[in-house]
Order: structure tokens, then C-alpha cells, then sequence
């Protein structure tokens, strides 16, 4: 869920830029929902590509990690969990929420039926024998 979540306010920001019309307009627009998703704890699999794997290099200089007071315990942070515990779902998540959680809904929003859809330009009748 944390992934699904995340994602969705992600691709709100993608959208929020879509609709601003200068540089600092998209900026503005896209610090709240990255902000929220950043505030909430929400994970995000690129995000997670760089924060983990630099806690496990970080993990491996054991003394840097010797003189650091307050660590949690690094014993449960392996590449195989970070793999498998972490990006794999998280990874799914993402997709959840940006294909089923924002994606559909704009495709069911935005969804016209052919029939409804105002036709082009009407075709003109070809001319008549009698006007070449």
C-alpha cells in the first residue's frame, strides 16, 4: 500500500504539471504531492534504488558505522531483503497506483463513446454532372 499510495500522488504531480504553463508553475505544482508522499512515509522503488543500496555501503565501512551513535540495527539490511522485501513490492505498488489508482480513473473519466463524440467538419456532397 505504502507503494500504491505513493505512486499516486506521483503521477498527481505529473499531472499537476501538465497543466502549468511556466517553469515555476510546474514547480510549484509538484512540491505538495511529493512533499505529502515524502511526509507520509509513502515508498517509491526509484527512491528506494538509491537510499537502501547507500545504507548498505554505508553498512559495509564498519568504522564509520562503529563511531555513529543511535544506528538502528543494520543485521536485517541485506541485499537479498532489500531485493526481495522492499523493492519487489514496492515495485508492484507503484504500479498499482499509478496504472489502477490514477491511470484508470482518468481513462473512465475521459472514456466517450464513439457515437458521442462531435463528428468532424461535414463532408460536402461531390458536385453534380450538371456543375462541371
Amino acid at each position: 500500500m505504502l507503494g500504491a499510495l505513493c505512486n499516486a500522488l506521483v503521477c498527481l504531480a505529473v499531472w499537476l504539471s501538465y497543466s502549468a504553463r511556466t517553469t515555476a508553475d510546474k514547480i510549484l505544482a509538484i512540491v505538495p504531492p511529493i512533499a505529502a508522499f515524502v511526509a507520509a512515509g509513502f515508498e517509491h522503488s526509484v527512491a528506494n534504488m538509491f537510499f537502501i543500496p547507500m545504507g548498505l555501503l554505508i553498512k559495509a565501512d564498519s568504522a564509520f558505522v562503529s563511531q555513529q551513535h543511535g544506528l538502528p540495527p543494520l543485521a536485517n539490511l541485506t541485499w537479498g531483503r532489500f531485493f526481495f522485501a522492499n523493492l519487489l513490492p514496492v515495485t508492484i505498488g507503484n504500479i498499482i497506483g499509478g496504472a489502477a489508482m490514477v491511470g484508470a480513473v482518468y481513462w473512465f473519466v475521459y472514456l466517450r463513446s464513439p457515437a458521442a463524440e462531435p463528428s468532424a467538419a461535414p463532408a460536402e456532397a461531390p458536385p453534380s454532372p450538371a456543375h462541371r
